[in-house]
């Protein structure tokens, strides 16, 4: 079967927030994996909620476990709708300018390279782009990941002090320079999403 190196489980799906925290930490008891969950985190706004659950001493998951668990986090999760489960796989993690804080906020943005373009994104990701918003005051966290499943195939996401830090001059000058106007109408499948963390 389909067994790929996995660092995270990633739950996504839309629900009104109630129970969340819960249903989170239920996931992770009752998966039949060992788990620690290391995030919770969902949009009022749009209502996404996405839930990280780390592995810890499992180097591949086979892909056959996934409707199990999207089952049995519909089962725990009140309201759940669009369930996914995706295997994660670490490829950069940096501390922020701002480790020593607390993050409020959690920002995704998911894409699918252009056909052709995946070398120089991820390029661009590894030298310059994730570099540059971990160094940003606001920046907890910076981590980038491969998703095996429900993708888009790339996730970056951000740990942050507040959502304010995504606006700031800062952040905006790492946005703008020339590598990112280059590589940034090669994304595809693009979803931007900005939550509170919950756990």
């Amino acid at each position: 079967m389909d067994a790929l190196k996995t660092d995270v489980l990633l739950v996504r799906c839309r629900t009104t927030g109630e129970g969340l925290p819960d249903a989170a930490a239920r996931f992770c008891a009752q998966a039949g994996l060992d788990l620690r969950l290391e995030r919770t985190a969902w949009s009022r706004e749009e209502g996404w909620a996405y839930v990280y659950a780390r592995l810890r001493g499992v180097g591949a998951l086979d892909a056959s476990a996934l409707p199990r668990l999207a089952k049995l986090w519909s089962s725990l999760c009140p309201g759940a709708s669009e369930v996914d489960v995706s295997r994660l796989q670490l490829m950069q993690d940096l501390p922020g300018f701002s480790e020593a804080e607390v993050p409020s906020h959690h920002y995704v943005v998911e894409t699918d390279p252009e056909a052709g373009w995946e070398e120089d994104i991820l390029r661009w990701y590894l030298d310059e782009h994730l570099p540059g918003l971990a160094s940003v005051p606001g920046t907890v966290r910076a981590r980038r990941y491969v998703n095996h499943d429900a993708g888009p195939s790339s996730h970056a996401c951000y740990g942050l002090v507040g959502a304010e830090t995504l606006g700031s001059p800062p952040w905006l000058d790492v946005r703008g320079t020339e590598w990112s106007s280059r590589v940034r109408p090669h994304f595809t499948n693009t979803r931007r999403t900005m939550m509170r963390i919950v756990d």
